[in-house]
C-alpha cells in the first residue's frame, strides 16, 4: 500500500434490495475511513433500488439482465480506482471504523489477502424472532472463529487490489457458495482473517420459509464446498454432529413405523442434537433466555434438515449435470445462468 491512506472502493452488489439499501449506504458513507469511493452494481433490480443508489454520493453501474452476485462484485472491483476492495453486501449496515480497522489488519500483515468481519448480535432492520434466530447464529458462529481461518465471506470483506487481480475475478457460474470456492484459491498464496473490530448489522430472512428454502439452496453446492469446510481451520458455522444426529433421527423414522419401539433412537438423535453445540445454547440462553432457546432450537433443528435435504439435491444434480457447480466442471459446457433465479 502506497499511501498512509490508500483509496478503498466500496463494492455493493445489489438485487432488489431496496428495503435495506438505503441504510447500508449511509453507513458506507459514514465511515471514519479518510479515503474511499462507493461503488453500487445494480444486477437489474425490479425495485427502487437503482433509485435509492442514485440519491446517495456514489457511482452507480447497471448490469442490463441479471448476472448474479459473483458478476456484480467482480464489475465493481472493475470499474473501482482503489488499492484495496471492500465488498460489502447490501444488507449490511458497517460499523463506523469497520473500514479503518480492515485496512490496519492488511497493513499489519502483508501476508494477509483476505480480512472480514463479523456480524453484531443485533440485525440491520428486527424483523422477528426469526431473524434474531438467524443473526445470534452468525454472531456467534464467526465470533468464536476469530483468527486465522481458511474460509472466507465476502460480506463485509477487505481484499488488496494486487490480490485479487492474482487470484483473479469470482466464478460468474457460482450464485451462491462462492465463497468457499474463492477461498480456496485465496489460500494458495495467502492467508484469511476474522476480526470481531470489523463489524456490521446484517439483514437476515424473516420468516421461516425463506430462511429454510435459502439454506436448501446454498446446501446444494456443498459438495464443492466441503474440501474447504472440512479444513480444521475453516469456519464452521453447523457443527457436524449436529449435522450426523439429524441424519440419524431421520434416517430412523421409517424404521420407527414399522416398529414403534425404533422411535426411540429418533428421539435420543434429537436431544443429542440439543446437546451437541453447548457454548451456542449458552450464548442464546445468556442473550434470550429459556424461552428464545427453546424455539431457537427447534428453529436450528429445521435448518439442518433443510441443509441435508439441500445437499443431496445437489449431489444428483451435479451427477447429472456437469454444468452445475463451478465452472472449472463445465470445461466450456456451461449453460447460461437463469435471470429469473436471482441470486
Amino acid at each position: 500500500m502506497s499511501r498512509p491512506y490508500p483509496l478503498v472502493s466500496v463494492v455493493v452488489p445489489v438485487h432488489n434490495s431496496a428495503k435495506t439499501l438505503r441504510a447500508c449506504l449511509t453507513a458506507a458513507l459514514a465511515q471514519t475511513y479518510p479515503s474511499l469511493e462507493v461503488i453500487v452494481v445494480d444486477d437489474a433490480s425490479t425495485d427502487r433500488s437503482r433509485e435509492i443508489a442514485g440519491a446517495f454520493p456514489c457511482r452507480l453501474v447497471a448490469h442490463p439482465r441479471n448476472r448474479g452476485v459473483s458478476a456484480a462484485r467482480n464489475t465493481g472491483a472493475a470499474a473501482g480506482r482503489g488499492e484495496i476492495l471492500f465488498f460489502l453486501d447490501s444488507d449490511v449496515g458497517l460499523a463506523p471504523d469497520a473500514v479503518l480497522n480492515a485496512v490496519r489488519l492488511l497493513g499489519e500483515d502483508p501476508g494477509c489477502g483476505c480480512v472480514y468481519g463479523v456480524y453484531a448480535k443485533e440485525p440491520l432492520i428486527d424483523d422477528g424472532p426469526v431473524e434474531v434466530y438467524r443473526t445470534l447464529h452468525l454472531h456467534h458462529a464467526l465470533t468464536r472463529a476469530a483468527g486465522p481461518t481458511a474460509t472466507a465471506v465476502f460480506a463485509l470483506a477487505a481484499v488488496p487490489r494486487a490480490v485479487f487481480d492474482e487470484v483473479g475475478p469470482f466464478d460468474e457460474n457460482l450464485r451462491c457458495a462462492e465463497d468457499d470456492e474463492y477461498s480456496e484459491r485465496l489460500l494458495a498464496r495467502h492467508r484469511i482473517r476474522i476480526s470481531a473490530e470489523v463489524t456490521g448489522r446484517h439483514d437476515e430472512a424473516d420468516r421461516l420459509l425463506p430462511l429454510l428454502a435459502e439454506q436448501y439452496r446454498r446446501a446444494q453446492l456443498l459438495r464443492f464446498s466441503a474440501r474447504n469446510r472440512l479444513r480444521p481451520d475453516a469456519l464452521k458455522v453447523n457443527r457436524v454432529p449436529g449435522l450426523l444426529a439429524v441424519a440419524l433421527a431421520a434416517a430412523s423414522v421409517p424404521a420407527g413405523l414399522v416398529w414403534p419401539p425404533a422411535l426411540s433412537l429418533t428421539g435420543a438423535c434429537l436431544a443429542a442434537f440439543a446437546l451437541c453445540d453447548p457454548p451456542l445454547s449458552r450464548f442464546v440462553l445468556r442473550e434470550k433466555g429459556p424461552a428464545f432457546l427453546a424455539f431457537f432450537t427447534g428453529v436450528h433443528l429445521l435448518t439442518h434438515a433443510a441443509l441435508l435435504s439441500g445437499a443431496a439435491t445437489g449431489w444428483v444434480r451435479a451427477t447429472l449435470d456437469s454444468s452445475f457447480g463451478p465452472s472449472r466442471r463445465a470445461a466450456g459446457r456451461r449453460r447460461p445462468a437463469d435471470p429469473s433465479k436471482g441470486w
